[in-house]
């Protein structure tokens, strides 16, 4: 009796585990397909003292510039207008530390890490 419900418990961890994977599978595909289309920006110095440049984005009139610490509270704000698809941020009241910057506008959702020495 014991072995016919290890049997049973088995093929059922079996079933679950092949269900998983297949999921996984297709979430990986889905991925794929979102992260192709996901802009590509350069962030630099990396690690960064007074000033992080970021490169590639799109320009636009009016972005919403957030600079955040890992714990998500956010250490800067700034309305800026992107030009010569860059963006110069001065960072030097910053601490050191790893931080995530967050620019959004109509034309794009970037968000983005550096590291401040």
């Amino acid at each position: 009796m014991w072995m016919k419900k290890a049997i049973s418990i088995l093929c059922f961890v079996m079933l679950v585990c092949s269900y998983g994977h297949a999921q996984e599978n297709n979430i990986d595909r889905n991925m794929q397909v979102e992260t192709s289309t996901i802009q590509k920006v350069k962030v630099f110095p990396n690690p960064a003292t007074n000033v992080v440049n970021i490169l590639g984005l799109i320009n636009c009139d009016k972005a919403d510039i957030l600079i955040s610490d890992v714990y998500g509270n956010v250490m800067l704000k700034h309305h800026w207008r992107i030009k010569n698809n860059a963006l110069n941020i001065p960072i030097v009241t910053l601490d050191t530390g790893i931080y995530i910057v967050t620019i959004r506008s109509q034309e794009q959702n970037i968000q983005t890490k550096f590291y401040k020495k």
